[in-house]
């Protein structure tokens, strides 16, 4: 038992979340997402899973504890809507409204091809699913450093 941590955290994203470092990134997927193939990939090969949660949740639960990247293109990543690139979806606005004020100054939202995202998730630290089901609602967020 541990004072000050959400009770909603679960030992298995503590323990991801303390192994990663600078850089390291990790990906929320929404109940759609391929997790299992993706996750096979990554650092962490077993998919940690969120049901009853949808992406603005976990995204809340991963950037409590953890700095959000300035020092690349991006900080988090969104899933582009198949040949929407700039629509954003019900989803996006939503963990975006969340993260915008937690971005460190120079942070960057930005988004990424729906195929172009599976590569990138593909080889990341670990795959977060959550029971979202707005569609396109999978994003990447990128470990930064503590000043």
């Amino acid at each position: 038992m541990l004072i000050g941590i959400d009770p909603r955290v679960t030992p298995e994203l503590l323990s991801t979340l303390a192994l990663m470092g600078h850089g390291d990134e990790i990906v929320i997927a929404d109940r759609n997402y391929p997790a299992t193939w993706s996750a096979a990939g990554c650092i962490e090969t077993q998919v940690i899973q969120y049901p009853g949660h949808d992406a603005v949740h976990v995204a809340d639960l991963i950037t409590t504890l953890m700095p959000l990247d300035t020092f690349h293109t991006h900080s988090v990543l969104r899933m582009e809507i198949d040949g929407e690139p700039d629509t954003l979806s019900d989803a996006h606005t939503a963990v975006w409204e969340l993260l915008g004020p937690r971005l460190p100054e120079g942070g960057i939202l930005a988004s990424l091809e729906r195929q172009a995202f599976y590569r990138r998730a593909g080889h990341s630290f670990a795959v977060v699913q959550c029971s979202e089901d707005r569609p396109f609602g999978c994003f990447i967020l990128r470990k930064g450093v503590i000043f």
